[in-house]
């Protein structure tokens, strides 16, 4: 198909950005726009999702933006319909999406979604204010009401359960990062219990506001947690909150960016080219964005590779077998 003579321009100028596009590359089947499913407002998802579809539309000549969605659960039914391009998902979400045990579409296998790139390690984190004086999990009282984040995002599919095990009673809200941290400081919840990327960007704003303690999980909790849920050993560094004194005892799931498996080989290509050979300009958009490093695409165990991510991979030396790839 014939470029007219704006789109060439357009690309050619995009081209003469250069971080690693190539030139001669055939766009004919491209799409006109793409959209990345993130989360609420506040958290991770939104800052790191939304940065990255910024830096890919400024630099392969393609409009595109992230949009806040409910989270991982949402954003596999979103990118296996096809109405998102891209996602944001975490490893324990994708995995039940994929058996067709998703809570938003019981029995649907969400298996026309594919792996671009690893992002980052969600840790599992709990925040209260000071002058709630619950400093441990088992200092939350009975009844306790705790915000987990959107109704169907990694928090709040894990976390209830996860304090459930730990025996905590608790009554259960649900809503976006930074509503939840607004509704902490009014006094109408009594904990946040956080799973994201760090750090996260309410509780900053949290700090900033107010005394709030950030909760670690006792070496007995956190081995309780290791044998019953999908995660690992994490620590969060103290450096990440001026409220930490000492780093953090926690646990966490990766995250990994996700493709509708139907888009272009060439697309993919590029986008994930783009990413994985730039992560000084990933890390400009978030901090959590340290680990999107090609070395770490080994995190995903059972999620296809797209065609197109997979080529840059095994180009640069990064094997990916021909089973794992759509």
């Amino acid at each position: 198909m014939k470029l007219s003579r704006t789109w060439a321009l357009a690309a050619l100028s995009a081209s003469a950005m250069t971080l690693g596009v190539a030139h001669a590359e055939d766009r004919s089947d491209w799409p006109s726009s793409f959209t990345v499913g993130t989360a609420s407002q506040g958290g991770t998802y939104f800052a790191y999702g939304s940065g990255w579809a910024n830096f890919v539309a400024d630099n392969i000549g393609i409009s595109g933006g992230g949009e806040v969605t409910g989270g991982p659960m949402q954003n596999m039914a979103l990118v296996h319909t096809g109405d998102l391009a891209f996602g944001l998902t975490t490893m324990g979400p994708a995995r039940e999406s994929i058996d067709g045990n998703s809570p938003l579409a019981p029995g649907m296998k969400m298996d026309n979604v594919c792996a671009m790139f690893p992002m980052y390690q969600t840790p599992f984190s709990v925040t209260t204010l000071s002058s709630s004086g619950i400093e441990s999990i088992a200092d939350i009282p009975a009844g306790s009401r705790i915000g987990f984040g959107p109704a169907g995002s990694t928090s709040d599919t894990y976390f209830p359960r996860m304090l459930e095990t730990l025996g905590v009673d608790f009554e259960r809200r649900n809503g976006g990062w930074t509503d939840l941290g607004g509704q902490l400081q009014d006094g109408l919840l009594d904990v946040i219990a956080f799973a994201a990327g760090i750090p996260i960007p309410a509780v900053s704003q949290l700090e900033v506001q107010t005394d709030v303690n950030i909760i670690e999980f006792t070496e007995a909790e956190m081995n309780t947690i290791l044998s019953e849920f999908p995660v690992s050993e994490f620590t969060i560094p103290a450096s990440t909150y001026s409220t930490l004194n000492e780093d953090a005892r926690a646990v966490s799931m990766w995250n990994f960016a996700i493709a509708n498996c139907d888009l272009p080989e060439s697309f993919v290509y590029e986008v994930t080219k783009l990413t994985m050979e730039n992560n000084d300009k990933m890390v400009s958009i978030h901090k959590a964005a340290r680990t999107s490093v090609p070395e770490n695409y080994g995190k995903n165990t059972f999620i296809p590779w797209h065609p197109g991510a997979a080529r840059w991979f095994n180009e640069n030396g990064y094997s990916i077998d021909a089973s794992m790839i759509q």
